[in-house]
């Protein structure tokens, strides 16, 4: 496992202590919910005051072009208004990156999501519209009416707002509508997944790793290849030799070593591999996302037997446009140093749509396979910047929440089965999204 919070990578000393993340802050006994509420309206309050003078007063140029559009989707436009207002919004939630492309970007999709929701006849009602927002604005401890106030001061509209929630609400009810019905899990599949569930405590192997990117096609290609020519390697000397020059992960400094694991936190694919395999023997390549992994077995050893249960994950998934952009590096480390919780995750990140922060817990063997790689060497509040999506353009903030051991009769075969279908949904959607992107008529006329 990794060392976690608790050491700086670096240098091996222990960092400043962050307040608990249970209890009170010692320096003051307030407790730590109370802050986290003070904290993130001091900080909204703040960046609304901030604002209030850049639209207090616009100049007679800008507001006779108000509404002129910036950009056009198939046969609607988006106005230099609405830009305006989703911009101000996302920096007054301090969204990553930059800003004004992500707004531009977020609009594309919302008017793209609503054309196909008006073509399948779907809506929201009032009171699902009343409802998300309060949700929205619960996180951070405000309400609906509370949030829409302090919006109101740094000039950004109810409207913007709602919309903004209305949007990703309908999207969703989209993606349910569309793809939720035709979902095809095979029961030998989900037989496979509570098979794959049950642990083996009393093992635990020592591996060397080497990471090899795969985010383009182009780089796919060229990865697998490699694999191959690595795979052929027969001492850890030259393992070692192959990840420093090769490997994308961190462990390359160390010639691919990694800790001790217990062969229950790998992905089920990989522990039937080290099952059968001597000290000395490297994986075949493994698809892990937007990587290709290869693992060498060092050593293993047994160890005293403790209880037989199935292992259950807790974890968010942060989605941040823009790939390992600095912007988004620098956004991932504020987060880690201001959350010790996932539960802390929504009140940090609000200005991100709904579906890009997503707290999941699974059975270990229904995770996917690249994240179950990185969870394996995390420890509970870690987060992690190793992985990315789209082809590298998307970069996945990940956060272990907590590992729970669970009676095998405890997790159900419609927990497995609702996690495997879940998954599916989720990788519909974003390919629905591309294609919807593809085949549409975009038009800009000021970028």
């Amino acid at each position: 496992m990794g060392n976690g919070k608790g050491m700086d990578r670096k240098t091996g000393a222990k960092p400043a202590m962050k307040p608990s993340a249970r209890g009170h802050d010692r320096s003051r006994g307030t407790p730590r919910r109370a802050l986290l509420a003070h904290h993130a309206l001091a900080a909204l309050l703040l960046a609304l005051a901030a604002l209030l003078t850049p639209f207090a007063a616009p100049a007679p140029a800008a507001a006779q072009n108000l509404f002129a559009p910036v950009a056009r989707v198939n046969d609607s436009v988006i106005t230099r208004y609405e830009l305006s207002q989703r911009v101000a919004f996302l920096t007054l939630l301090r969204a990553p990156g930059d800003i004004r492309k992500l707004a531009l970007d977020q609009l594309i999709s919302e008017r793209l999501q609503a054309q196909v929701a008006r073509q399948m006849g779907l809506s929201l009602t009032e009171e699902e519209i009343l409802a998300g927002m309060e949700e929205f604005a619960s996180r951070a401890n405000l309400t609906a009416e509370q949030f829409v106030a302090a919006l109101g001061q740094g000039g950004v509209a109810a409207e913007t707002f709602r919309d903004f929630v209305a949007n990703g609400l309908i999207w969703r009810k989209v993606v349910r509508e569309r793809f939720a019905p035709g979902l095809s899990l095979s029961e030998v599949r989900i037989d496979n997944a509570i098979a794959n569930a049950t642990p083996e405590p009393g093992i635990r192997v020592l591996l060397s790793e080497i990471m090899l990117p795969a985010d383009t096609p182009a780089n796919k290609r060229a990865s697998r290849e490699r694999a191959k020519v690595l795979r052929q390697i027969e001492s850890v000397e030259d393992f070692a030799d192959a990840a420093r020059q090769y490997s994308i992960a961190p462990s390359r400094r160390q010639g691919g070593e990694v800790d001790w694991r217990a062969l229950s936190s790998l992905p089920p694919a990989l522990a039937r591999m080290l099952r059968s395999m001597e000290p000395g023997d490297v994986t075949p390549p493994i698809d892990a996302g937007d990587r290709i992994a290869l693992f060498l077995l060092r050593d293993r050893k047994q160890i005293p037997r403790a209880t037989t249960a199935n292992r259950q994950i807790e974890y968010a998934t942060l989605l941040l446009p823009g790939g390992r952009s600095a912007e988004n590096l620098a956004f991932a480390a504020r987060l880690d140093a201001e959350t010790d919780r996932c539960e802390d995750l929504h009140a940090a990140t609000g200005g991100l749509p709904d579906e890009a922060l997503a707290i999941t817990t699974s059975p270990a063997a229904a995770l996917p396979t690249d994240i179950s790689l990185e969870l394996a060497r995390m420890d509970e509040g870690e987060i992690s910047t190793a992985l990315t999506r789209n082809g590298g353009q998307t970069l996945l903030v990940l956060m272990l929440c907590r590992r729970t051991n669970v009676p095998t009769e405890a997790i159900s075969r419609e927990q497995v089965r609702q996690q495997l279908a879940n998954q599916q949904l989720v990788a519909k959607a974003e390919s629905f999204l591309a294609e919807l992107k593809a085949n549409a008529f975009i038009e800009y006329y000021d970028r």
